[in-house]
């Protein structure tokens, strides 16, 4: 079986929200939620992530505002935090991440933390049980891979061409997966670009996938409802687990 990886803004529309949708995504075949922590420059992800980003901190989104959303959320569903590093470093890491082990986060997503940079932490981590999501990109050289997926921990994040998420561009991934898969058995997740229409040529040879400008798309649409956009999203996680598995 393979996974599905849904990311959602957190605080956007607001709190409660973010907890209802996230729990009716876990009921809805997500395996792992990334709670994507709001920032003024997420520089890795596309326009859709980017205006709910803005949107949610115009809106007054505070750091507090995801511990309670994870309080409630991470104990139903494999959560993991998505955010830029100067988030959590302002939050002091030696005491964030085994706060976010206590309240039964799994795992970190840092894409702007470089891999050199990420082994000052790699024993915080290791001791509170957490993940620190490891990336590699087709732009990586053999050796690059090697050095950055060995000590890979719960799943290596793939980034599935050279750009910002969102976009639908295609490439022939497998020689990218064959290089990863050689140096690790860490399961491989795609990411970038990945929606109800891509996910199953994405998901070739991978492990899973990582969904977010799909799902986020749905929240920025004004038109619906609260419910209605969470009908929409479960309704759209159903689909892509299915595609992944057919």
């Amino acid at each position: 079986m393979k996974n599905l990886v849904a990311y959602i803004t957190s605080g956007y529309p607001e709190k409660s929200f973010t907890v209802d949708l996230a729990l009716s995504l876990g009921e809805s075949g997500v395996d792992t939620l990334e709670l994507g922590v709001p920032f003024s420059d997420p520089v890795a992800d596309g326009p859709l992530i980017e205006k709910a980003n803005h949107k949610a901190l115009e809106l007054g989104f505070k750091f507090q505002h995801l511990l309670d959303i994870s309080k409630e959320v991470a104990p139903n569903v494999d959560t993991l935090w998505m955010g830029y590093f100067n988030s959590f470093y302002q939050q002091n890491m030696d005491k964030l991440i085994p706060f976010a082990n206590e309240l039964g986060v799994n795992g970190l997503i840092i894409p702007d933390l470089p891999h050199e940079e990420a082994f000052a932490y790699q024993a915080l981590f290791e001791s509170n049980n957490m993940s620190n999501i490891s990336f590699v990109a087709p732009t990586d050289s053999e050796k690059r891979i090697e050095e950055v997926v060995k000590d890979a921990k719960k799943f290596i994040y793939m980034v599935a061409y050279t750009g910002i998420t969102g976009s639908g561009v295609s490439e022939d991934l497998q020689p990218f997966l064959a290089s990863i898969k050689k140096y690790s058995q860490t399961p491989v997740y795609v990411g970038f670009g990945v929606n109800a229409k891509t996910a199953k040529s994405k998901v070739l040879g991978a492990d899973g996938v990582i969904v977010g400008s799909a799902f986020i798309d749905i929240l920025l649409k004004e038109e619906l409802s609260y419910a209605q956009k969470i009908s929409y999203c479960s309704e759209l996680a159903k689909v892509l687990k299915e595609e992944i598995n057919t």
